[in-house]
Protein backbone atom coordinates (compact mmCIF):
# COMPACT_ATOMS: atom_id res chain seq x y z
CA UNK A 1 0.00 0.00 0.00
CA UNK A 2 2.77 2.54 0.59
CA UNK A 3 4.23 2.16 -2.65
CA UNK A 4 1.00 2.81 -4.50
CA UNK A 5 0.24 5.24 -2.43
CA UNK A 6 3.57 6.99 -3.34
CA UNK A 7 3.34 6.15 -6.90
CA UNK A 8 0.08 8.05 -6.67
CA UNK A 9 1.57 11.07 -5.25
CA UNK A 10 4.21 10.90 -7.82
CA UNK A 11 1.80 10.59 -10.58
CA UNK A 12 -0.58 13.85 -8.97
CA UNK A 13 2.51 15.60 -8.64
CA UNK A 14 3.49 15.22 -12.24
CA UNK A 15 0.03 16.22 -13.09
CA UNK A 16 -0.85 12.70 -15.10
CA UNK A 17 -4.40 13.45 -14.15
CA UNK A 18 -4.80 16.41 -16.81
CA UNK A 19 -6.73 15.44 -19.38
CA UNK A 20 -8.39 17.54 -22.51
CA UNK A 21 -11.25 19.78 -22.65
CA UNK A 22 -14.28 18.33 -22.47
CA UNK A 23 -15.63 19.38 -26.01
CA UNK A 24 -12.39 17.31 -27.14
CA UNK A 25 -12.91 13.68 -25.14
CA UNK A 26 -13.19 10.70 -26.76
CA UNK A 27 -16.52 8.70 -25.43
CA UNK A 28 -14.47 5.37 -25.19
CA UNK A 29 -12.15 7.01 -22.50
CA UNK A 30 -15.28 7.63 -19.98
CA UNK A 31 -14.53 4.35 -17.86
CA UNK A 32 -11.32 6.25 -17.19
CA UNK A 33 -12.05 9.47 -16.26
CA UNK A 34 -12.82 10.57 -12.87
CA UNK A 35 -14.81 13.87 -12.85
CA UNK A 36 -15.05 17.24 -15.04
CA UNK A 37 -13.18 20.56 -13.56
CA UNK A 38 -13.30 23.92 -15.26
CA UNK A 39 -14.14 22.00 -18.40
CA UNK A 40 -11.24 20.08 -17.95
CA UNK A 41 -11.81 16.10 -17.74
CA UNK A 42 -9.58 14.97 -14.96
CA UNK A 43 -8.15 10.85 -15.39
CA UNK A 44 -8.44 8.38 -12.33
CA UNK A 45 -5.02 8.15 -10.88
CA UNK A 46 -6.40 4.43 -9.73
CA UNK A 47 -6.70 3.25 -12.87
CA UNK A 48 -3.54 4.70 -14.64
CA UNK A 49 -1.82 2.54 -11.57
CA UNK A 50 -3.75 -0.39 -12.72
CA UNK A 51 -2.90 0.11 -16.76
CA UNK A 52 0.79 0.90 -15.33
CA UNK A 53 1.06 -2.07 -13.20
CA UNK A 54 -0.55 -4.02 -16.04
CA UNK A 55 1.45 -2.55 -19.53
CA UNK A 56 4.76 -3.14 -16.82
CA UNK A 57 4.63 -6.97 -16.33
CA UNK A 58 3.71 -7.36 -19.81
CA UNK A 59 6.77 -5.40 -20.84
CA UNK A 60 8.77 -7.38 -18.11
CA UNK A 61 7.92 -10.37 -19.40
CA UNK A 62 8.71 -9.71 -22.85
CA UNK A 63 12.21 -8.52 -21.97
CA UNK A 64 12.69 -11.46 -20.35
CA UNK A 65 12.03 -13.52 -22.82
CA UNK A 66 15.05 -11.92 -25.21
CA UNK A 67 12.44 -10.18 -27.42
CA UNK A 68 12.86 -6.42 -28.78
CA UNK A 69 10.25 -3.60 -27.22
CA UNK A 70 10.41 -0.49 -29.90
CA UNK A 71 9.89 2.94 -28.45
CA UNK A 72 7.62 5.67 -30.62
CA UNK A 73 7.32 9.49 -29.52
CA UNK A 74 7.69 12.08 -32.62
CA UNK A 75 5.89 14.69 -30.14
CA UNK A 76 8.28 17.57 -29.26
CA UNK A 77 7.89 17.00 -25.87
CA UNK A 78 8.53 13.26 -25.65
CA UNK A 79 11.42 12.92 -28.20
CA UNK A 80 14.67 13.40 -25.47
CA UNK A 81 12.84 11.57 -23.00
CA UNK A 82 11.91 8.49 -24.66
CA UNK A 83 15.20 8.34 -26.59
CA UNK A 84 17.35 8.33 -23.24
CA UNK A 85 15.08 5.64 -21.97
CA UNK A 86 15.38 3.12 -24.80
CA UNK A 87 19.04 4.03 -24.86
CA UNK A 88 19.12 3.52 -21.25
CA UNK A 89 17.75 -0.27 -22.11
CA UNK A 90 19.00 -0.99 -25.04
CA UNK A 91 16.22 -1.02 -26.94
CA UNK A 92 15.14 0.84 -30.67
CA UNK A 93 13.71 3.78 -30.79
CA UNK A 94 12.04 6.49 -33.21
CA UNK A 95 12.01 9.93 -32.21
CA UNK A 96 12.00 12.05 -35.22
CA UNK A 97 9.67 11.30 -38.42
CA UNK A 98 8.15 7.59 -38.96
CA UNK A 99 8.70 6.87 -42.44
CA UNK A 100 5.85 4.73 -43.95
CA UNK A 101 6.57 1.00 -44.09
CA UNK A 102 9.12 0.80 -41.40
CA UNK A 103 7.57 -1.74 -39.58
CA UNK A 104 4.91 -3.54 -42.88
CA UNK A 105 8.18 -2.95 -45.28
CA UNK A 106 11.09 -3.51 -42.97
CA UNK A 107 13.09 -5.02 -45.66
CA UNK A 108 13.40 -2.02 -47.56
CA UNK A 109 14.31 -0.09 -44.86
CA UNK A 110 17.18 -2.25 -43.74
CA UNK A 111 18.51 -1.98 -46.82
CA UNK A 112 18.99 2.02 -46.13
CA UNK A 113 20.44 0.97 -42.59
CA UNK A 114 23.14 -0.73 -44.21
CA UNK A 115 23.90 1.55 -47.12
CA UNK A 116 24.07 4.71 -44.05
CA UNK A 117 26.27 1.81 -42.11
CA UNK A 118 28.63 1.54 -45.24
CA UNK A 119 28.87 4.98 -45.61
CA UNK A 120 30.00 5.15 -41.69
CA UNK A 121 32.55 2.81 -42.20
CA UNK A 122 33.86 4.17 -45.02
CA UNK A 123 34.14 7.68 -43.44
CA UNK A 124 35.75 5.56 -40.54
CA UNK A 125 38.45 3.54 -42.78
CA UNK A 126 39.83 6.16 -44.66
CA UNK A 127 38.46 4.92 -48.11
CA UNK A 128 36.58 8.45 -48.40
CA UNK A 129 40.38 9.96 -48.61
CA UNK A 130 40.46 8.91 -51.74
CA UNK A 131 37.18 10.36 -53.69
CA UNK A 132 36.83 14.35 -54.02
CA UNK A 133 36.20 16.62 -51.61
CA UNK A 134 32.45 17.47 -53.45
CA UNK A 135 31.72 13.55 -53.47
CA UNK A 136 32.89 13.25 -49.17
CA UNK A 137 30.65 16.06 -48.47
CA UNK A 138 27.68 14.59 -50.11
CA UNK A 139 28.12 11.18 -48.56
CA UNK A 140 28.80 12.87 -44.92
CA UNK A 141 25.56 14.77 -45.68
CA UNK A 142 23.52 11.74 -46.80
CA UNK A 143 24.78 9.89 -43.74
CA UNK A 144 23.51 12.48 -41.56
CA UNK A 145 19.93 12.88 -42.49
CA UNK A 146 19.67 8.87 -42.61
CA UNK A 147 21.26 8.34 -39.08
CA UNK A 148 18.47 11.39 -38.00
CA UNK A 149 15.54 9.42 -38.88
CA UNK A 150 17.24 5.30 -38.64
CA UNK A 151 19.75 5.63 -36.03
CA UNK A 152 17.54 4.56 -33.36
CA UNK A 153 17.06 1.07 -35.38
CA UNK A 154 20.41 0.94 -36.93
CA UNK A 155 20.98 -2.30 -34.69
CA UNK A 156 17.69 -3.81 -35.00
CA UNK A 157 17.54 -6.96 -37.18
CA UNK A 158 13.59 -8.03 -37.71
CA UNK A 159 10.52 -6.15 -36.63
CA UNK A 160 9.99 -5.98 -32.83
CA UNK A 161 7.93 -8.07 -30.29
CA UNK A 162 6.14 -4.88 -28.98
CA UNK A 163 5.53 -1.02 -29.55
CA UNK A 164 5.71 1.61 -26.88
CA UNK A 165 3.99 4.77 -28.31
CA UNK A 166 2.83 8.13 -26.84
CA UNK A 167 -0.04 9.88 -27.99
CA UNK A 168 -1.86 7.20 -30.13
CA UNK A 169 -3.48 9.72 -31.95
CA UNK A 170 -0.22 10.98 -32.91
CA UNK A 171 1.82 7.58 -33.78
CA UNK A 172 -1.47 6.64 -36.01
CA UNK A 173 0.47 5.35 -38.41
CA UNK A 174 2.60 3.63 -36.45
CA UNK A 175 -0.05 1.90 -34.54
CA UNK A 176 -1.79 1.05 -38.06
CA UNK A 177 1.23 -0.89 -39.13
CA UNK A 178 1.87 -2.61 -35.81
CA UNK A 179 -1.86 -4.07 -35.96
CA UNK A 180 -1.65 -5.23 -39.10
CA UNK A 181 1.62 -7.24 -38.41
CA UNK A 182 0.27 -8.24 -35.03
CA UNK A 183 2.50 -6.55 -32.82
CA UNK A 184 1.64 -6.14 -29.22
CA UNK A 185 1.15 -1.86 -28.13
CA UNK A 186 1.55 0.02 -25.13
CA UNK A 187 0.70 3.41 -25.29
CA UNK A 188 0.08 6.52 -23.12
CA UNK A 189 -3.58 7.70 -24.01
CA UNK A 190 -5.34 10.67 -23.38
CA UNK A 191 -8.85 11.70 -22.91
CA UNK A 192 -9.05 12.70 -26.82
CA UNK A 193 -8.19 8.88 -27.99
CA UNK A 194 -9.70 5.47 -28.22
CA UNK A 195 -8.11 3.06 -25.99
CA UNK A 196 -9.29 0.29 -27.47
CA UNK A 197 -7.26 0.61 -30.50
CA UNK A 198 -4.31 -0.74 -28.42
CA UNK A 199 -3.23 -3.91 -26.44
CA UNK A 200 -2.64 -2.08 -22.83
CA UNK A 201 -3.47 0.82 -22.35
CA UNK A 202 -2.41 3.34 -19.73
CA UNK A 203 -4.45 6.37 -19.46
CA UNK A 204 -2.52 9.44 -18.54
CA UNK A 205 -1.45 12.70 -19.93
CA UNK A 206 0.84 12.57 -22.89
CA UNK A 207 1.42 16.25 -22.89
CA UNK A 208 3.14 17.25 -20.18
CA UNK A 209 6.85 16.27 -19.77
CA UNK A 210 6.75 15.25 -16.49
CA UNK A 211 3.91 13.19 -17.04
CA UNK A 212 5.64 11.19 -19.86
CA UNK A 213 8.44 10.97 -18.10
CA UNK A 214 7.48 9.35 -15.20
CA UNK A 215 5.30 7.04 -17.23
CA UNK A 216 8.12 5.81 -19.51
CA UNK A 217 11.05 5.81 -16.54
CA UNK A 218 8.53 3.37 -14.91
CA UNK A 219 8.13 0.84 -17.78
CA UNK A 220 11.81 1.30 -18.83
CA UNK A 221 12.60 -0.07 -14.86
CA UNK A 222 10.21 -2.70 -15.55
CA UNK A 223 12.38 -3.76 -18.35
CA UNK A 224 15.50 -3.16 -17.14
CA UNK A 225 14.17 -6.10 -14.30
CA UNK A 226 13.30 -8.35 -16.72
CA UNK A 227 16.86 -8.28 -18.82
CA UNK A 228 18.75 -8.56 -15.55
CA UNK A 229 16.60 -12.09 -14.78
CA UNK A 230 16.97 -13.25 -18.00
CA UNK A 231 21.02 -12.80 -17.61
CA UNK A 232 20.64 -13.97 -13.83
CA UNK A 233 19.49 -17.22 -15.69
CA UNK A 234 21.61 -17.57 -18.68
CA UNK A 235 24.44 -17.45 -16.13
CA UNK A 236 23.11 -20.09 -13.85
CA UNK A 237 22.35 -22.63 -17.19
CA UNK A 238 26.06 -21.97 -17.87
CA UNK A 239 27.23 -22.49 -14.70
CA UNK A 240 25.17 -26.10 -14.96
CA UNK A 241 25.88 -26.87 -18.03
CA UNK A 242 29.68 -26.30 -17.11
CA UNK A 243 29.51 -28.78 -13.82
CA UNK A 244 27.65 -31.70 -16.44
CA UNK A 245 30.50 -31.69 -18.60
CA UNK A 246 33.04 -31.89 -15.68
CA UNK A 247 31.18 -34.74 -14.15
CA UNK A 248 31.13 -36.46 -17.52
CA UNK A 249 34.95 -36.00 -18.32
CA UNK A 250 35.09 -37.94 -14.83
CA UNK A 251 32.96 -40.58 -15.57
CA UNK A 252 34.32 -40.98 -19.11
CA UNK A 253 38.19 -41.64 -17.61
CA UNK A 254 36.30 -44.30 -15.27
CA UNK A 255 35.45 -45.73 -17.97
CA UNK A 256 38.13 -45.44 -20.45
CA UNK A 257 40.57 -47.25 -17.73
CA UNK A 258 38.33 -49.83 -16.83
CA UNK A 259 37.62 -50.57 -20.79
CA UNK A 260 41.43 -50.66 -21.22
CA UNK A 261 41.91 -53.28 -18.44
CA UNK A 262 39.26 -55.74 -20.22
CA UNK A 263 40.91 -55.02 -23.42
CA UNK A 264 44.06 -56.27 -21.94
CA UNK A 265 42.66 -59.46 -20.37
CA UNK A 266 40.87 -60.29 -24.09
CA UNK A 267 44.40 -59.59 -25.53
CA UNK A 268 45.77 -61.89 -23.12
CA UNK A 269 43.00 -64.57 -23.49
CA UNK A 270 43.40 -64.44 -27.48
CA UNK A 271 47.20 -65.28 -27.00
CA UNK A 272 46.96 -68.63 -24.75
CA UNK A 273 44.09 -69.30 -27.32
CA UNK A 274 46.53 -69.18 -30.28
CA UNK A 275 48.93 -70.81 -28.64
CA UNK A 276 46.90 -73.78 -27.79
CA UNK A 277 44.77 -73.78 -30.95
CA UNK A 278 46.72 -75.68 -33.65
CA UNK A 279 45.39 -79.54 -33.39
CA UNK A 280 48.53 -81.89 -33.91
CA UNK A 281 48.31 -85.15 -35.41
CA UNK A 282 46.93 -85.95 -39.16
CA UNK A 283 43.38 -85.65 -40.05
CA UNK A 284 41.18 -88.87 -40.62
CA UNK A 285 41.43 -90.48 -44.11
CA UNK A 286 39.09 -89.80 -46.54
CA UNK A 287 36.38 -92.22 -47.98
CA UNK A 288 37.73 -92.51 -51.85
CA UNK A 289 40.63 -94.89 -52.25
CA UNK A 290 42.85 -91.96 -51.99
CA UNK A 291 42.96 -91.38 -48.24
CA UNK A 292 44.83 -88.86 -46.81
CA UNK A 293 45.47 -86.45 -43.93
CA UNK A 294 43.09 -83.14 -44.00
CA UNK A 295 43.83 -80.01 -45.72
CA UNK A 296 47.29 -79.94 -46.22
CA UNK A 297 48.14 -83.47 -47.20
CA UNK A 298 46.83 -84.39 -50.59
CA UNK A 299 45.41 -88.21 -51.66
CA UNK A 300 47.80 -90.70 -53.51
CA UNK A 301 47.78 -89.43 -56.85
CA UNK A 302 43.41 -88.32 -57.10
CA UNK A 303 42.55 -85.91 -60.30
CA UNK A 304 41.50 -83.71 -57.29
CA UNK A 305 42.81 -84.16 -53.79
CA UNK A 306 40.50 -86.47 -51.80
CA UNK A 307 41.72 -84.70 -48.27
CA UNK A 308 39.79 -84.86 -45.44
CA UNK A 309 36.33 -83.21 -44.26
CA UNK A 310 35.11 -79.06 -45.12
CA UNK A 311 36.50 -78.26 -41.55
CA UNK A 312 40.11 -79.01 -40.21
CA UNK A 313 40.17 -82.56 -39.01
CA UNK A 314 42.36 -84.10 -36.57
CA UNK A 315 42.39 -84.92 -32.68
CA UNK A 316 42.53 -81.01 -32.68
CA UNK A 317 40.07 -79.40 -34.50
CA UNK A 318 36.22 -79.16 -33.47
CA UNK A 319 34.93 -82.00 -35.30
CA UNK A 320 36.64 -85.15 -36.74
CA UNK A 321 37.72 -84.98 -40.28
CA UNK A 322 35.00 -87.01 -42.67
CA UNK A 323 35.54 -87.61 -46.04
CA UNK A 324 36.13 -85.12 -48.87
CA UNK A 325 33.30 -83.76 -50.71
CA UNK A 326 34.14 -86.13 -53.47
CA UNK A 327 35.91 -89.51 -53.86
CA UNK A 328 39.19 -89.33 -54.74
CA UNK A 329 40.29 -90.64 -58.52
CA UNK A 330 42.60 -93.46 -58.79
CA UNK A 331 45.83 -92.68 -58.37
CA UNK A 332 48.20 -91.70 -61.89
CA UNK A 333 51.40 -93.88 -62.23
Amino acid sequence: MEDTKTLHQQLLEAGVHFGHLKKKWNPKMLPYIFAEKNGIHIIDLNKTIDGLDEAAAALKSIAKSGKKIMFVATKKQAKEIVAEAAARANMPFVTERWLGGMLTNFSTIRKSVKKMLSIEKMLQDGTMDSVTKKERLTLTRSKEKMEKVLGGISQMGRTPAALFMVDISHEHIALAEAKRLGITTFAMVDTNSDPTKVDYAIPSNDDATKSIAIITTYLTAAILEGLQERAQVKDADDDSNIDDNTDNRGRGLEITEEDGEGGRGGRGRGRGRAAGGPGAGAGAPGRGPGGGSGRPGGGAGGSRPGGGGSRPGGPGGNRPGGGGSRPGGPAKR
